[in-house]
């Protein structure tokens, strides 16, 4: 009689490996598609949130340090909490499978929440390490210590709370709060590759969120640019209503050089100018900027409406500016009731009428001169 015995614990061990590698790879995939996906800051909140309560744990919350006060975007980032105080931070981004929906209401688990976490939290002390931080099978006196309000103790509990992973974002060197991964109930304890796989995954959303805080910086910078390179207060001659509104095309157009400018001029007359340099961006700003003011000394002369813009042509020739752009004139006469209209290449202006009707104003291509004259006091 004879014993074949076969020893295949190996090759089971490395179809295990090979099995969690592709698990982890269909993983990032799918994750390529539904995080980063977007520079809106809430949204860019959410994602990782919605995601990681779907495919890595029942509830997951993402953490940022608080804006600055009477901002609406994320902070500089900021080092990491002393040692023995309290951390507040502000819910960014919140998520849980479906029958956990009551439970985040119970708790006000809500997106612009702040919330405060002691010393010895699991929050505290992965801002203090910078490291992932895993508490399994958590006891009363270990949930009642990670929690940041002791008042919800019984919701955690009536939920089966058991387990929690906090996971630090980092960009760019810079700690920038934390990502906080919870199970509930029958799913299991985190093991060691949950870890990995939320530190690849809160990587990846770091990268995305660093990026949407520092466009929303950048884009609130350039709206505060473009606000100073146009005019403030308009105050036109009696006669005339001004009201002006001025938004960017997306997020994607910082600054431009679209502008706008209300003139006084003598007889109780006030020219209306409206432009666009071509081109987005700060260099495009500047010449509008330039463009603007080179306006206001060729009016100060008085002179017709298409003699400005052959004028104002003649200006930007001689500095050298090499960057195309439209311009509208408008000279409005009240007293005359009629107006002047010249146009180099821009858009027709809009004439609403008093019964509500509104029709474009054909002004011919070019520096030639059109005339309105018909129940001014009507008109905007």
């Amino acid at each position: 009689m004879a014993v074949v015995i076969m020893v295949i614990n190996g090759v089971r061990h490395q179809h295990r490996e090979l099995e969690r590698v592709r698990k982890r790879l269909a993983l990032l995939d799918r994750a390529a598609t539904r995080i980063g996906t977007t520079l809106r800051v809430d949204d860019t909140c959410a994602e990782p949130a919605d995601f990681l309560s779907s495919e890595l744990a029942d509830m997951a919350a993402v953490m940022m340090y608080p804006a600055p006060h009477g901002s609406e975007h994320l902070p500089e980032h900021h080092p990491p909490p002393e040692r023995h105080g309290p951390v507040l931070l502000r819910m960014a981004g919140v998520a849980a499978v479906p029958h956990l929906q009551d439970y985040l209401v119970e708790i006000r688990a809500t997106v612009g929440e702040q919330l405060q976490y002691r010393h010895g939290s699991s929050v505290q002390r992965c801002l203090d390490s910078g490291r992932p931080v895993v508490e399994n099978q958590l006891s009363a006196e270990e949930l009642s210590r990670s929690i940041p309000d002791m008042e919800h103790f019984p919701a955690h509990r009536a939920v089966g709370v058991h387990s929690d992973l906090v996971v630090p974002p980092t960009a760019r060197g810079h700690l920038m709060g934390v990502v906080v991964l919870v199970r509930v109930g029958d799913s299991p304890p985190f093991e060691h590759q949950d870890v990995v796989m939320a530190q690849d995954l809160v990587g990846r959303a770091a990268i995305g969120l660093d990026n949407a805080r520092r466009h929303a910086r950048e884009h609130g910078i350039a709206v505060e640019l473009q606000r100073a390179l146009l005019p403030e207060g308009l105050c036109p001659r009696p006669g005339i209503e001004v009201a002006t509104r001025y938004l960017p095309a997306g997020d994607s157009a910082l600054v431009g050089g679209d502008w706008y400018d209300v003139i006084p001029m003598s007889r109780r007359r006030t020219l209306l100018a409206m432009g666009d340099v071509m081109g987005h961006g700060v260099e495009a700003a500047v010449a509008m900027s330039r463009y603007r003011a080179m306006l206001r000394v060729v009016a100060a002369d008085g002179l017709p409406p298409h003699a400005m813009l052959e004028r104002l042509d003649e200006l930007i020739t001689r500095s050298g500016t090499d960057r195309p752009a439209t311009c509208l004139l408008v000279l409005a006469d009240p007293e005359n009731g009629e107006c002047l209209y010249t146009s180099a290449g821009h858009l027709p202006p809009a004439i609403l009428a008093a019964d509500g009707r509104v029709g474009l104003f054909p002004v011919p291509v070019g520096c030639s001169t059109s005339r309105h004259a018909s129940g001014l006091g009507s008109r905007k």
